[in-house]
């Protein structure tokens, strides 16, 4: 018998995914947990295994789509086994649309919707449609039976800023002030990074505040562990916010209107770095963690998520972000709040820099640490005791040697 494919839940609050490629084409054998295809969602991207062995006989949804989750998107079968044609509403990916005719009543794939009713809109598009006034009877869906898709109404946002000659250009094939170009969509996860740091900026009274610090204790620290086991700096900084954190509740909180909600865990996004774009995994109770472990949370996060293997519980309840931009090179930057959270600390690269000691001139081991918090929750006295503390604990022997004895 065929096996049916389907866009997975990833995620309780997850109402749709995007499917970005095909990893097997029609007619290619695949085994059991095989990956299949690799999907975006609102909070993570990854690669779906087959749910069975066999010959991909059919795709209905192509790469691009958007679709609710419980769809079926493909078909798993023997070779040269018949299966049955889809229905209208989620028609192979590879058939042309047939002509509709003038008796014809049914929606068309690509055509506005009769109504577009509301209770077929997924949370997100729902969301989006309400922050930019967007009226639906001005956008055609290209979802299943017309379904209007997130992709649909970012797409129609961003026609109606630039008045739709830029778009109008493109489709004519004339490059951007008439000088050669090329023009790609955005990915994705770039287009939903851009709405996220949008929201950010439009939701947040952001304000930075720089601390620097010298790591030459943390150095001395990493020294006293065997060649190749000792932590890393970042795993040093995330054990020190953490406990900062739960030390200030205030900083690990987030604001719900004109309530402030206070977690009752610190759990640590740390920003990776992907070749298509960004993605925060969540180290889980942080504080409760001595260095060696954060390292190794840290680090199993980030190689799952280059690998496309990360859960959605992987990137779920983050009460605080770091991003590290100082592994690429970067002296300070000023981030960008990972909402709902009122606060993100940034990590600039620890290198040796001149610095006054005992009256001397001598070479320390330093870096930036910049924390920007949301000035309608954190006034900036809060915002530097709490960077106070952490530089305090990166600067202190005895904790040091506490982290690593632990």
């Amino acid at each position: 018998m065929p096996t049916d494919v389907l866009m997975p839940q990833m995620g309780e609050s997850i109402a749709e995914g995007t499917i970005v490629r095909w990893i097997k084409n029609v007619g290619e054998p695949i085994d059991r947990d095989e990956p299949l295809f690799e999907i975006s969602t609102d909070k993570v991207d990854a690669e779906v295994p087959s749910p069975a062995g066999g010959v991909l006989v059919q795709i209905r949804a192509r790469a691009g789509e958007t679709v609710p989750v419980h769809s079926v998107v493909a078909v798993i079968g023997a070779v040269g086994e018949a299966v049955a044609p889809a229905a209208a509403s989620a028609a192979p990916a590879s058939a042309a649309p047939e002509p509709s005719s003038a008796g014809t009543a049914g929606p068309v794939p690509g055509s506005p919707p009769a109504d577009a009713p509301r209770a077929r809109l997924s949370p997100v598009v729902r969301r989006l449609v309400a922050e930019h006034g967007v009226v639906l009877s001005a956008i055609a869906g290209t979802g299943d039976g017309g379904r209007i898709t997130r992709d649909d109404v970012l797409a129609h946002v961003a026609s109606r800023e630039r008045g739709g000659s830029a778009s109008a250009d493109a489709a004519r094939g004339v490059p951007p002030g008439g000088t050669g170009a090329r023009i790609e969509p955005m990915s994705v996860m770039r287009q939903r990074i851009a709405e996220h740091m949008l929201e950010s900026r439009r939701t947040s009274a952001h304000v930075h505040t720089l601390f620097e610090v010298d790591f030459s204790g943390v150095a001395a620290a990493r020294a006293a562990y065997p060649e190749g086991t000792a932590p890393g700096y970042l795993a040093y900084i995330a054990k020190a916010a953490a406990e900062a954190l739960a030390a200030m509740p205030v900083v690990n909180a987030s604001v719900d209107g004109t309530n402030v909600v206070y977690h009752e865990q610190v759990n640590l996004g740390i920003a990776v770095a992907l070749d298509r774009g960004l993605i925060v995994p969540v180290v889980k109770q942080a504080d409760r963690l001595e260095v060696g472990a954060v390292d190794a949370a840290i680090k199993d996060l980030a190689a799952r998520a280059r690998a496309k293997q990360l859960a959605p519980e992987d990137v779920e309840g983050g009460t605080f972000t770091i991003t590290n931009p100082g592994s690429f090179g970067s002296l300070l930057g000023m981030p960008i709040i990972n909402q709902p959270q009122v606060a993100i600390l940034g990590v600039g690269a620890v290198e040796p820099r001149p610095a006054v000691v005992d009256g001397t001139i001598v070479a320390r081991l330093r870096g930036f640490l910049t924390l920007g918090f949301d000035h309608r929750l954190i006034d900036g006295a809060t915002a530097d005791r709490f960077l106070a503390r952490v530089k305090a604990a990166l600067e202190d022997p005895q904790w040091l040697e506490a982290g690593r004895r632990s």
